[in-house]
């Protein structure tokens, strides 16, 4: 049994049109603050969150469809894996010359919050019962 509107999907729904808004912000301040090199380095850390975010979201809805154990392992490994590809993005786009590490985590942090914010705000108001239903796999 599903929800008729899955909690991820809305989730999803509400972030997208607020990415290419955050990410003017991200290229005008960091062009403003840094150069283009900053602006650049700012632009790559709101993609690399809104691609973690959907991708997080969409691996929470397929495990959230298969039992509760898989979908809190998936959203807690979900997690530790979303902190790898920050840390190996970091080291990896830190050898390149005009890659700026400040403008990157200055940018990383905040879009992060606001991302967890939007995300709490299309979440809150629903209890955990209402969110997700689990099919008994029993005949």
């Amino acid at each position: 049994m599903t929800t008729t509107v899955e909690p991820e999907r809305e989730a999803i729904r509400r972030v997208l049109p607020l990415a290419p808004v955050a990410l003017v912000v991200a290229v005008l301040f960091g062009r403003a603050l840094g150069g283009a090199d900053a602006a650049w380095s700012a632009a790559i850390a709101v993609v690399i969150v809104v691609l973690n975010f959907v991708a997080a979201a969409l691996s929470v809805e397929w495990a959230a469809h298969i039992s509760p154990m898989v979908l809190y392992g998936v959203a807690m490994g979900g997690f530790v894996v979303r902190l790898i590809v920050f840390t190996i993005a970091l080291v990896l786009l830190n050898t390149v010359s005009w890659f700026s590490p400040m403008a990157f985590a200055l940018t990383l942090v905040p879009a992060m919050i606001g991302l967890l914010v939007v995300e709490a705000r299309a979440l809150s108001g629903r209890l955990q019962t209402d969110m997700w239903a689990f099919e008994d796999p029993r005949p």
